[in-house]
C-alpha cells in the first residue's frame, strides 16, 4: 500500500515573479527579432508582375495555385480544375475574393469547403484577407472542369 497523501494548508501564496521584456536575453550578433513578426509577411509580395494582382500577375497566380492544392475529398481532381472557382478577385491592398459554387447543395463538405478555401488563400505570402463568396447560380455541371480534369476522370 502507497503513503497516504499529505495536506499542508496555508494562508496565502506568494505570485511567481512575472517576465519582463527587459529580462529577454540578447540573440548571438545583436540581431532583434521585430516586435510584429507578421507585419513582413503581409507585406510580402511574390516577384515578377507589374500588376501582381491581375491575372497573370504573381500574387494572383500564388492564390491559384492555393486553390489547386485543395481536393475535393470524392473525386480526385483539386477544386479549381474541377471547374468549382467562379472568380478571383485580388485588390492592390492585397485583398481576395474568390467566388464558388459546390458541385451540389447536399455536398458533404457544404460546410467546411469554404472555410478551407479561406485559410489557404489568406496563407499566400502578400495576401491580407481573404473573403468566400459561396454561390448557387450557375450550377455547377460537369462541363465547367478543365480538360485536364477531365481526363484524370476518365471524361475525354
Amino acid at each position: 500500500m502507497s503513503d497516504p497523501i499529505k495536506v499542508e494548508e496555508v494562508e496565502t501564496v506568494q505570485a511567481p515573479p512575472r517576465a519582463k521584456v527587459s529580462d529577454a536575453v540578447e540573440p548571438a550578433g545583436g540581431e532583434r527579432r521585430q516586435r510584429d513578426y507578421l507585419a513582413g509577411f503581409l507585406a510580402q509580395q511574390p516577384a515578377g508582375g507589374e500588376a501582381p494582382h491581375e491575372p497573370g500577375g504573381a500574387l494572383y497566380e500564388g492564390v491559384i495555385d492555393a486553390l489547386k492544392e485543395i481536393y475535393d475529398p470524392e473525386i480526385p481532381v483539386n477544386i479549381y480544375d474541377l471547374g468549382l472557382i467562379y472568380a478571383v478577385e485580388v485588390t492592390d491592398a492585397g485583398q481576395a475574393t474568390v467566388t464558388m459554387t459546390l458541385t451540389t447543395p447536399n455536398c458533404p463538405v457544404a460546410e467546411s469547403m469554404p472555410g478551407e478555401v479561406e485559410m489557404r488563400v489568406a496563407a499566400v505570402p502578400g495576401i491580407a484577407f481573404a473573403d468566400v463568396n459561396l454561390v448557387w447560380d450557375p450550377p455547377w455541371d460537369p462541363q465547367k472542369m478543365s480538360d485536364d480534369a477531365k481526363l484524370e476522370l476518365g471524361m475525354l
